[in-house]
């Protein structure tokens, strides 16, 4: 009876061996970022991420964010992710222009989509699936996720107005991704700065202008201490996408519960971004007005038209230049011109 009750026992441990998966191995994400974490809405989500993968995944996927330039350099976060070098890192598609004609169309768009519409785009369009593919074509061996998207930029800071095209002209001005394009066919000399190099840049005389971010993240960086004319509407960035690059060798590491940890907390930040950057703009525009002496300014019409038309040229070229800028913007322009009904009729005009 003994015998017959411990291989009883027995084979019912091997049942429930077999039918039960294999615990997890734990995951530490040593993830360098390109945008300081005391930024709102846009290096900040990442700290939530981290807290959140940790909860959600029990322990299993640990994260730890490094500042920009403390482990890589903010424009070496892919390279240094594809190669291995570290394992993830967190920045935005439109810092790899230069190595992928086609990365900041994955980041902002000028008189591109706002988010909602680009969500829609990344998540029930095709735009995943082209996202991931760029990064598979230019042989980085990356997964792709979106982990956060704020709402439009500030179109920029000036030392003075600037109300026709020829007051451009000459003027050395930090901007990014594609909006960079048309400004320097407007005539601006235009430069990438990480947002901590922009303050010394401006102060030096460096540069005469701007654009960075939302308010309230420009005025953590104390733009305002300098140039006093801050523009509007934010033509270039009507919303910013940023993303996690996980090593792709240590994402087929994680089992499917990882990976759906992973995916799900970054489509949470998604959320959680977009809405913070909403709520924190209208206090900083306040505060700059009242307080610290900045006058905003609307780019009129004719400035918006030419900004417009330039925008068109640069499209066309870039799209006529490399094949895979082309996918991606006639994709995502197929998509614009079907939502476009929807966009028109659902929602109230602006005054």
């Amino acid at each position: 009876m003994r015998k017959f009750m411990f291989a009883t026992a027995a084979a019912a441990a091997l049942t429930l061996s077999a039918a039960t998966p294999a615990l997890a191995g734990k995951v530490l994400l040593k993830t360098p970022v390109a945008f300081g974490t005391h930024l709102p809405g846009l290096g900040s989500p990442i700290v939530r991420v981290a807290e959140e993968l940790n909860k959600v995944s029990g322990g299993t996927i640990k994260m730890k964010v490094y500042e920009p330039g403390k482990l890589v350099a903010p424009f070496e976060i892919l390279d240094s992710v594809a190669t291995g070098k570290v394992n993830s890192g967190y920045a935005t598609a439109g810092y790899w222009t230069g190595k992928m004609a086609a990365a900041p169309l994955f980041s902002a768009v000028p008189f591109g989509p706002e988010a909602g519409e680009y969500m829609a785009w990344l998540y029930y369009g095709n735009g995943m699936k082209l996202y991931q593919e760029m990064y598979d074509n230019g042989g980085y061996n990356v997964k792709v996720l979106p982990c956060a998207i704020i709402a439009p930029e500030t179109s920029g800071w000036f030392s003075k107005p600037i109300e026709k095209p020829e007051d451009l002209q000459g003027l050395k001005m930090r901007f990014f991704g594609l909006g960079g394009k048309v400004m320097q066919k407007l005539g601006v000399s235009t430069s990438l700065l990480p947002g901590g190099e922009i303050f010394p840049a401006l102060e030096k005389k460096a540069i005469d202008a701007t654009e960075f971010s939302m308010p309230a993240i420009d005025k953590k960086l104390g733009f305002h201490k300098l140039v006093k004319y801050n523009y509007f509407p934010g033509w270039h960035q009507q919303a910013t996408v940023f993303e996690l690059l996980v090593n792709g060798d240590t994402w087929k590491k994680m089992d499917e519960t990882q990976q759906a940890a992973v995916e799900n907390v970054c489509k949470a930040s998604m959320a959680h971004s977009f809405a913070e950057g909403e709520a924190l703009q209208f206090e900083a525009m306040k505060e700059n007005i009242e307080k610290n002496g900045v006058q905003i300014m609307r780019w009129n019409d004719t400035m918006l038209t030419t900004f417009k038309k330039t925008w068109d040229d640069v499209a066309a070229e870039e799209a006529a230049n490399d094949a895979g800028f082309k996918k991606v913007y006639d994709d995502l322009s197929t998509f614009r011109a079907g939502y476009a009904i929807w966009k028109e009729n659902a929602f109230l005009p602006r005054k």
